[in-house]
Order: C-alpha cells, then structure tokens, then sequence
C-alpha cells in the first residue's frame, strides 16, 4: 500500500470515528431519560428481598414508584418499622396502612386426620407426587405433605410438623407468594392478619363422602352460613366460602357450630375451632393404603 493510500485510510477512519462519537452524543443527549437519583437511596434503605410482597417485581421497582408517590413504604413487610419510617422521612410522605400479610394453608388434614389411599415412592416432592395418581391421598384436594412449600421459603416461614402438614410462622412470613405458586394443589393463599375467620379446607366433596377421607374435612352442612350475618358465608361447590369484603362482620359465632372443626378463628399464630367441633385424640398417623 502507498503512503498517499495509507494516509487516506487513516483520515477516512478519522473522519468516521469523529461522525460517529458526534452521533452518539447527539444521541445520548436526545434520548436521555432524567432518573431521580433519591431512587437509589431509597433502594438502599430496602431490605434487597425482591420479594413481591409489596406488589411489583422487586425493590428497585417498588423504589422507582414510591419517589413517584404512586405506593406507600408501608406495603414492604420485609423491612423493619423503624426502616419503613425513615424511607416515609426522606420522602415526605406518610407511612401508609401497614396491615401484614401471611400465607394460609387451606388444608388441616395431617397424616393422624386424612387417610391415604395409596402409597406413593418417588421423588420426595408434592409437584411429582401429584402428578402420579394425584398423589395417593384420598382426600383429593388435600396438603401432599412433601415440604414444597417449607423447601422454597427462603424466609424460614414454613415448617413441616409431625403429621405432614404446613405450618406458618406469621413472624417471619413477609407474603412473598413463593409458597402458592409452588403448591400443586393451590392451597395457599396470602391474607392479612385481619381476617381471621378461614376455611382450613378445600374438598369439594359433600358429607359422609368428604369425612370418609379427611376427619376434618368441610361437609357442607352450612351451620357455618346459616350462623354467621348474611352473605358473609355461602356454600358453593360443597365448600364454605367467605366473602372477605364484608370481612367486618366476622367472629366466632360463625366457628361454633361447625362439626369438623374445618371453618377456625385464627388469632395471635393460634387456630380456635368451635365448641362443637369434633376432638381429635389420635396422635398416630392412619394406616396407609
């Protein structure tokens, strides 16, 4: 290559790097996107869980809406009270109506309470066991009691007990939603703490038929509706169902008189059955099979 065809090679690679660095920075000046820097000290002051519990995907994104006013600092229940204030402090804004959310297990059927019709060897996992036969239990809407649930809680929230059956540490749960979307037979569900009457179960069969799988099961003999104020309990489907939006009119009466034990009171991490439930005694699993 002549000189004269190097030199033009380099003025035309000179001339082209400076076109393109002036088009980037028109670029970048034209297509700027102003970003609030308080999101970033905001995300700071956030526990990091990327939980969902507050309703978007993660902290940054629950950062970027609460310096745009559009939720309260109050909706992160992972984060300390005393966290929650200063986020409220730095922005000018009120902490907003923090009413915790927990997960709830409709299900009561343990191992000593629900039978199982078959017995099910596999992976130990309640994704697996369901799609083998449903599981095995005969009680087909029933907790598999293989531990899904307690495995992908990352907040040490769910523990198995000796029955086989979910229990919830409203304590640590923060309502991330892992649990429900990985049970396969959808018996979580997240609530606040302020509705306390639950159904603890969700067969869809109907009398003798539902106890003749689970003792504790719903039977659909609608005590719990004709007892509590009207239209706060129906029967649908063999099964109580509570409408939450008249959640005011709620207490015990609605308990009292249900003969499983199946609709409860729950209260301060504590599960009150009416006074006509029936007592469990038994504290050996059933016979299998």
């Amino acid at each position: 290559m002549t000189p004269v065809a190097i030199v033009a090679a380099a003025g035309f690679m000179l001339v082209l790097g400076v076109l393109l660095a002036t088009i980037l920075a028109v670029a970048s000046r034209k297509l700027y996107v102003y970003e609030d820097p308080r999101i970033d000290e905001v995300e700071e002051m956030l526990p990091h869980a990327n939980c969902g519990a507050c309703g978007t995907p993660g902290c940054r994104p629950f950062a970027e809406a609460l310096v745009k006013g559009d939720t309260d600092p109050g909706l992160c229940t992972p984060n300390s009270k005393e966290m929650t204030e200063v986020i409220a402090d730095f922005l000018g804004v009120e902490v907003g109506e923090q009413i915790k959310r927990v997960a709830r297990l409709a299900c009561a059927g343990g191992a000593h309470v629900a039978y199982f019709r078959a017995e099910y060897a596999g992976r130990k996992s309640c994704r697996a066991a369901a799609v083998v036969a449903g599981g095995g239990k005969g009680c087909t809407w029933g907790c598999l009691g293989l531990g899904d649930c307690a495995s992908v809680c990352e907040w040490d929230a769910i523990h198995m007990n000796k029955y086989g059956l979910p229990v919830v540490n409203e304590d640590n749960c923060v309502a991330c939603n892992d649990c429900v979307e990985v049970c396969p037979k959808d018996l979580f569900e997240i609530h606040p703490v302020t509705h306390k009457l639950w159904v603890a179960c969700k067969s869809l069969s109907e009398g003798d038929e539902a106890e003749h799988d689970c003792e504790v099961a719903c039977t659909a003999c609608a005590r719990c509706s004709v007892d509590a104020p009207e239209g706060l309990i129906e029967i649908e489907d063999n099964l109580a169902v509570i409408d939450y939006s008249k959640n005011e009119l709620a207490s015990k009466v609605a308990i009292e008189r249900c003969p499983t034990g199946a609709i409860v009171w729950m209260e301060d991490q504590k599960i009150h059955k009416g006074t006509s439930a029936k007592k469990i005694l038994r504290m050996e699993p059933l016979p299998r099979g």
